[in-house]
């Protein structure tokens, strides 16, 4: 071959390369990512040209094809795009910091063809992982001659002639011993899959295409169904639950943005720290990493974004901050609360449905976001207790079996089998403003809250359930300082005077013992359970059955459970159950007037004191404080050893 120049590259520092291997490129295996992404400017370029009659002739089929030749340590990118002339070649690869593609979007301007490479540094990510580069091509210029140009990772380059007779490029890349995994077929596949796979060129290894080239995201919605978004989603997370519901991003201004958010279904293992987003640049990977573009509290969605106008670093692997950033992070927050808004106007049934894994992100979102708090107000919604029947108002409710949403009246009972209904805190304060105005009764935990819970229902009092991580850390003060003429208090705070009954014999003074049955009863209790930390309270709570009512209830002050609640929180522990606390005796319960009867018979023992009918009624009392205990907490081992022992002696006495 004729050598038609020799020469240095135009660079500004004596050798550039050390900087790209060492700096500009950590990640080595980029390299094919920029060669495939320059090879599919190359053919966007040729359909430029053609649309503005520059090109004589038919395209042909656009494609990428990649050649191993793992005895030479070889890998070659090849494209049947624009090619280049020589003095192309001198321009755009000699010297660096030149962008061929920035040319081309400043002559082609006005053309919707969008070009991969922003930068003149691309070409040059290979020389990572290369001992020689060389480039063969031919321009689609009518008169040029093809050319070759090959460099060995110096300053020095040689440009000559080629024998070579077809349209577009060819890049071959002699790999360092250290790099021959890159020669390897496997290898490729992955990288391809990884970096290039929703390229909208065909991407062929040993002549099958390895890339899915569609990507659906730069779609319009109308032409895409239900199961095109699903298989999308299967296709990006393998072995995943299907999504809950998705967000189609697509706007031109103030930038071009693409991209599909989902929300999944929040499983334990999900780390909500993390992103799962996947940013793109023009159909080409770029990151997982899309932490300053996706805000906070919706870093748990998955899909896709794909911008040119996101700015990256100049080796496209990582953003830097600015306004533009910003902005679309504000437009993808209201994306996502118009189309919750939307979808709890049109579609309750899903929206009811999907609730328990959207609420963490609406919530969170609440939270963090004032513009998405103003947006999702409205829709933020709790399961509750309350009961259809009578003059309740109209509300939409999740009927059992189809999941759906509708209107109850008093003659229509439609509610799921624990007879709870949906409804917004707006709701629940105009339902109950006769009862308890301005009031909040509510439920962290429906299994060790059951009987609170049911006590209130039997009293017409509705409760709400805000039974989820968030609710009871973050979210409950969240809305005490929203609605600061609110109060908050959980069943298991304090008995409301409407569950109590002015138990008026409770306070007549017995003669014999100028004692009230009431002190009776608190002094029999304070005794048997001996505990300065038990605060022993005597109330005849209401009931219609005081056989089925608890005959002891545990409850803990609000003010004292929070101020224990946030501490843990802090200090990264589990709250444990507080020694302070208080127990209310229920007057009213046959077996505590069963209890003070049996306290007051019997013959004193003359070595103890007591009688025997004295000490069961203790070790009664302790029983019965024992099961208020066990509604509200766990035993530990020790604990329910001494449990189950107490109550081995209880039933002892009793079958004597």
């Amino acid at each position: 071959m004729t050598v038609l120049e020799q020469g240095k590259i135009t660079i500004h520092s004596e050798n550039i390369f050390p900087i790209i291997k060492k700096s500009l490129y950590t990640n080595h295996e980029i390299f094919l990512r920029e060669l495939i992404s320059n090879a599919v400017d190359a053919i966007s370029k040729l359909k430029m040209a053609s649309l503005s009659g520059e090109l004589k002739g038919e395209i042909g089929e656009p494609e990428v094809k990649i050649h191993l030749d793992q005895g030479k340590k070889q890998i070659s990118v090849s494209d049947n795009g624009i090619g280049m002339t020589a003095d192309e070649i001198k321009k755009y690869n000699n010297q660096v910091a030149f962008s061929s593609a920035e040319d081309f979007i400043k002559k082609y301007q006005n053309s919707d063809n969008k070009l991969i490479g922003h930068f003149g540094l691309g070409f040059y990510s290979c020389f990572m992982v290369a001992e020689k580069v060389e480039i063969d091509t031919l321009s689609y210029q009518e008169g040029e001659k093809a050319v070759h140009w090959s460099c060995d990772g110096s300053p020095e380059f040689q440009l000559e002639e080629s024998d070579r007779k077809t349209r577009g490029t060819t890049i071959t890349v002699t790999l360092l011993d250290e790099e021959k995994e890159y020669a390897e077929q496997q290898r490729i596949r992955q990288l391809v899959k990884t970096y290039c796979d929703f390229m909208p060129v065909p991407i062929k290894l040993d002549g099958e295409t390895i890339n899915r080239q569609r990507s659906i995201w730069k779609e319009s919605p109308r032409d895409l169904t239900d199961e095109d978004y699903l298989e999308f989603y299967r296709y990006l997370y393998p072995y995943q639950e299907e999504p809950l519901l998705w967000v189609h991003l697509n706007t031109d201004y103030p930038f071009l943005l693409n991209g599909i958010l989902y929300f999944p279904k929040l499983k334990p293992d999900v780390d909500v720290s993390r992103g799962h987003i996947k940013l793109f640049c023009n159909q080409v990977f770029v990151s997982d990493n899309c932490e300053e573009i996706i805000p906070e509290f919706l870093l748990p969605l998955r899909g896709v974004i794909d911008s040119p106008d996101i700015p990256l670093n100049v080796s496209r692997s990582a953003l830097t901050a600015n306004r533009t950033v910003r902005r679309i992070a504000d437009y993808i927050t209201k994306k996502i609360g118009d189309r919750l808004k939307s979808l709890y106007e049109d579609n309750p049934k899903t929206y009811i449905n999907s609730w328990q894994d959207l609420g963490t992100f609406v919530k969170y979102g609440a939270l963090r976001d004032e513009k998405f708090k103003k947006q999702v107000e409205d829709i933020i919604i709790f399961r509750s207790t309350a009961d259809l029947g009578g003059n309740t108002p109209q509300v939409e409710v999740q009927k059992e079996g189809e999941d759906a949403w509708e209107e109850a009246t008093p003659t229509q009972q439609a509610t799921d089998e624990q007879g709870y209904y949906y409804t917004t805190l707006k709701d629940y304060l105009e339902r109950n403003q006769e009862k308890h105005e301005n009031r909040v009764f509510y439920c962290t935990d429906p299994s060790t809250q059951s009987t609170y819970v049911e006590l209130y229902k039997n009293q017409g009092l509705e409760v709400l359930f805000m039974d989820s991580f968030i609710d009871n850390n973050y979210f409950i003060p969240f809305l005490e300082q929203e609605y600061s003429n609110l109060q908050f208090t959980r069943v298991d705070a304090e008995l409301d005077d409407t569950l109590v009954d002015n138990d008026q014999a409770g306070e007549i003074v017995d003669p014999q013992t100028n004692k009230t049955r009431n002190e009776v009863v608190k002094e029999l209790f304070e005794g048997a359970i001996n505990n300065s930390n038990v605060n022993i309270k005597t109330q005849a709570i209401k009931s219609d059955d005081p056989q089925n009512s608890p005959p002891a209830m545990v409850l803990l002050p609000e003010a004292m459970r929070r101020m224990q609640e946030m501490t843990a929180l802090m200090q990264q522990q589990s709250m444990q159950f507080p020694e302070q606390h208080v127990l209310v005796v229920n007057t009213a319960h046959p077996l505590i007037q069963n209890i003070v009867q049996l306290n007051q018979g019997g013959i004193i023992q003359s070595s103890s004191g007591e009688s025997s009918s004295n000490e069961l009624a203790k070790m009664m009392c302790r029983h019965v404080y024992d099961l208020a205990l066990m509604a509200q907490k766990a035993f530990d081992a020790e604990g329910m050893q001494q449990f189950i022992e107490r109550s081995n002696q209880v039933l002892t006495r009793l079958t004597k």
